[in-house]
C-alpha cells in the first residue's frame, strides 16, 4: 500500500512539470490526430505505458490485476463528505455487490443513479469508478449505486447486462431508501457500462416498463458490428486501442453471440423513439468517438432529448484519471453538473 502511495505521489510530481518538459519526456512534439491535440499528461502516460506488457498478451486475471494497479496510481480521491455503503442483492447468477454513495447535501427531488463501470465486460470493479461516482453524488446532489456486475470470460454476454438490469430494477423498487422519490432512477455508465446503460433504456421500452429519468452514456461502446473512421484514426490510442477492443470482445462474446444484436450493439436497434433523455459524452482520442457521436445523432433524430459533449484532448477512460490529469477532473465535474441539469428536466 505504501509503494502504491509513493508511486502515485511520484506520478503527480512528474505530471505537474511544465508542459514542454512533459512532451519532451514523452518523446517530444505534439500528438495531433484527426484534428485533435492530445492532453500532454495523457501523452506522457501513453508513452510510459509502452514499457508495460500489452493487455492483449495477458490472461483476463492478469489484465484485471494489472489494470487495477495502474488505475490506482492515477485515480482521484473520493469526494469529501460523500458517505459510502456496501450492499449486496440477489441477482440472476448469484449475489451482486453494490456500492452506494450519498452526498452531503442530497436533493430530495433527484433520482437515484445506477452506474456501471468500464472495462470491456472483462476487467474493472467497484474501485474503477469510485472517485467518479463520488463526484456525481456530490455535484449532482444525488445518490449513486455502483454495480459490480459479472465479468467475462467466466460469465459471457449477457451475464453482465443481466446483472445491471437486475440492479436497476432493484434500485427502482428501493429508490426511497436512498432519499430519491419513489421509482425515480437514472442509468449511467462508461464504455461497456455505457453500452449496458443504452441497452437498458431500450430493454425498458421493449418490456413496457417506465423509462429511466435519464441515461448517462460516457464514451459508450454502441456498435461492435461495424467500422468507423475513428477505429482507424485512433487504432493505436491509449489506453483503448483497436487490438484491446478486439481482445475484450473476444472474451465478452460467446461463439453464438451476434455482434449485430441490439443488446450488444444498441445503435442497431431499428427504433430509438421514446427513450429517456440522454447525456452522451465522448473522448477525442478514442476509437469509439464516432460511435458515441453517431448514437447521440440517432437519438436526437428519433426525438429523444440529447446533450452531446466531446472532450477532444482526452482519451477513453478519462473518468478514472482524475487524480493526475486536471482536464479529466474538470470534465468529470462538468459531466456531473450536466447530469444534475438533466435530472432537473433541462435536457432538450
Amino acid at each position: 500500500m505504501a509503494d502504491s502511495g509513493a508511486q502515485k505521489m511520484l506520478l503527480k510530481v512528474l505530471l505537474a512539470l511544465p508542459v514542454p518538459l512533459l512532451r519532451t519526456m514523452a518523446g517530444g512534439g505534439v500528438v495531433f490526430q484527426g484534428g485533435r491535440t492530445l492532453d500532454p499528461r495523457l501523452q506522457f502516460l501513453a508513452n510510459a505505458a509502452r514499457s508495460a506488457p500489452a493487455m492483449t498478451t495477458l490472461t483476463p486475471e492478469q489484465a484485471r490485476a494489472g489494470s487495477a494497479q495502474a488505475l490506482a496510481s492515477v485515480a482521484g480521491a473520493r469526494e469529501p463528505g460523500v458517505q459510502v455503503e456496501s450492499l449486496s442483492i440477489d441477482g440472476p447468477g448469484g449475489p451482486i455487490p453494490l456500492r452506494a454513495y450519498r452526498p452531503p447535501e442530497l436533493d430530495p427531488a433527484a433520482p437515484l443513479m445506477v452506474f456501471a463501470h468500464f472495462g470491456g465486460g472483462v476487467i474493472g470493479d467497484l474501485d474503477t469508478c469510485d472517485a467518479f461516482c463520488s463526484i456525481i453524488a456530490k455535484v449532482a446532489r444525488c445518490a449513486v449505486l455502483s454495480v459490480d456486475y459479472r465479468l467475462a470470460p467466466e460469465h459471457r454476454f449477457p451475464a453482465g447486462l443481466e446483472d445491471v438490469l437486475a440492479a436497476y430494477r432493484w434500485a427502482r423498487d428501493n429508490a426511497t431508501r436512498f432519499g430519491a422519490p419513489a421509482g425515480h432512477v437514472a442509468i449511467g455508465g462508461d464504455s461497456m457500462g455505457g453500452n449496458f446503460a443504452a441497452v437498458l433504456a431500450q430493454e425498458m421500452k421493449r418490456c413496457g416498463e417506465p423509462q429511466p429519468c435519464m441515461q448517462l452514456l460516457i464514451y459508450p461502446a454502441v456498435d461492435v458490428a461495424s467500422e468507423t473512421q475513428s477505429m482507424t484514426t485512433y487504432a493505436d490510442a491509449y489506453p483503448l486501442s483497436r487490438p484491446v477492443m478486439e481482445w475484450f470482445m473476444g472474451h465478452y462474446l460467446g461463439p453464438d453471440a451476434d455482434p449485430a444484436d441490439p443488446r450488444v450493439s444498441p445503435i442497431r436497434s431499428g427504433d430509438l423513439s421514446g427513450l429517456a433523455p440522454a447525456l452522451v459524452v465522448t473522448a477525442g482520442f478514442d476509437p469509439l468517438v464516432d460511435q458515441g457521436e453517431a448514437y447521440a445523432k440517432r437519438l436526437r433524430d428519433a426525438g429523444v432529448p440529447v446533450v452531446y459533449r466531446c472532450y477532444d484532448s482526452l482519451a477513453h477512460g478519462f473518468t478514472a484519471f482524475t487524480g493526475v490529469v486536471p482536464a479529466a477532473d474538470i470534465a468529470c465535474r462538468e459531466i456531473a453538473g450536466l447530469m444534475r441539469e438533466g435530472c432537473q428536466g433541462r435536457i432538450h
